[in-house]
């Protein structure tokens, strides 16, 4: 998968991924739709920091959702 092309595929392929690696308690809240194609190098940024690791300590998790949450459309 080219990570590289801004598409609507690409940001859900992201955004399942990111659900599944942090298990997310609120995943069904997390829906690829709810994010622009406008933030889709800041959702990369958060993508690429996650697969980058193993795992992740309670306040970093914490610390992953708020920025998310953060682009997630209003």
């Amino acid at each position: 998968m080219n990570l590289n092309e801004p598409t609507i595929s690409n940001v859900a392929f992201m955004i399942d991924e990111i659900k599944s690696k942090l298990k997310m308690a609120t995943a069904a809240a997390m829906q690829p739709n709810h994010f622009d194609l406008n933030r889709y190098e800041d959702i990369k940024d958060i993508y690429e920091v996650i697969a980058s690791k193993p795992s992740f300590s309670i306040s970093e998790v914490e610390a992953l959702v708020s920025e998310l949450g953060k682009l997630r459309n209003q």
